[in-house]
């Protein structure tokens, strides 16, 4: 196998497993498990992100008939009391629905499951679900596509600076330009869509997706910076090949955009005073 190939196949199966890695273990990502009831194993799947602005299902599949339901659920980060929903059945499914929230709103809900006088949490821990608004396709696919390319292309250039530096160059400016269009151009449209904000890590947040996109942007510049000067390239390019693999590896969503409840409802306080 030639050196360019095996490089190629090598910098795909790093990007696509990052990749996969910080999807899955994101906090959006749905949570999956199973607990038994009356000896009876029941798996669950529970929804950790909702698209939209209508109320979210929460569904469990339950074919047992004597089984019922409840659905408790409050606001995020907030003193609230639970809110109880009953679960109906619909066919072989106990199903309850949980009220929509603006983008960025967060609720907790758990679920408990009786039968026979016995009842049993499904979870140990309430479960967090982020609400955002949808993205259309044609901002979402052109943004995963960018930056996806980009990690495959860092990842390339890293191990291209040892092997031929002419095309390390090139590689390295692609990368640039991809993490540009999928970060900072097609990155706050998706924001906006989703949360309603074009950007909110710094200086005006702390949103880590923001923020980790901006410090591999900042890597390459550097690592750019000191090849076009050839002052240790080699190893400025592999320390920005290897920070946008340590940026990727962070669970995708991690301290995202999230509503302050307290704020809102002060803010809301305010608008009935005046009123």
């Amino acid at each position: 196998m030639k050196k360019n190939t095996l490089f190629w196949i090598l910098a795909f199966v790093i990007t696509a497993a990052s990749a996969y890695y910080q999807r899955v273990t994101g906090p959006t990502y749905p949570l999956t498990g199973n607990t038994k009831l009356v000896n009876k194993e029941i798996k669950y799947k529970l929804d950790r992100t909702h698209s939209g602005f209508s109320n979210h299902p929460v569904q469990i599949k339950m074919e047992d008939k004597n089984v019922s339901g409840n659905l408790f659920w409050k606001r995020f980060k907030t003193n609230d009391e639970w809110t109880k929903v009953e679960m109906i059945r619909r066919n072989d499914s106990l199903v309850a629905e949980m009220p929509a929230q603006p983008s960025a709103g967060k609720l907790m809900y758990k679920v408990s499951l009786n039968t026979g006088g016995k009842e049993i949490g499904l979870t140990e821990q309430p479960v967090v679900i982020r609400f955002k608004g949808d993205v259309p396709l044609w901002i979402l696919i052109p943004h995963v596509i960018f930056i996806f390319t980009a990690m495959l292309l860092s990842t390339r250039t890293g191990f291209e600076i040892f092997n031929d530096a002419v095309q390390a160059k090139k590689f390295m400016f692609i990368t640039l330009l991809l993490l540009l269009l999928g970060g900072f151009v097609f990155g706050p449209i998706v924001q906006k869509f989703a949360f309603g904000e074009y950007w909110t890590g710094v200086p005006f947040g702390y949103d880590l997706t923001d923020n980790k996109t901006l410090i591999a942007l900042i890597g390459w510049i550097i690592a750019a910076g000191m090849f076009l000067k050839k002052k240790n390239e080699k190893f400025w390019i592999t320390f920005a090949a290897v920070l946008m693999l340590v940026i990727f590896l962070i669970p995708h969503s991690l301290l995202g955009s999230e509503i302050d409840y307290k704020k809102l409802d002060k803010e809301k306080v305010n608008v009935e005073n005046v009123k």
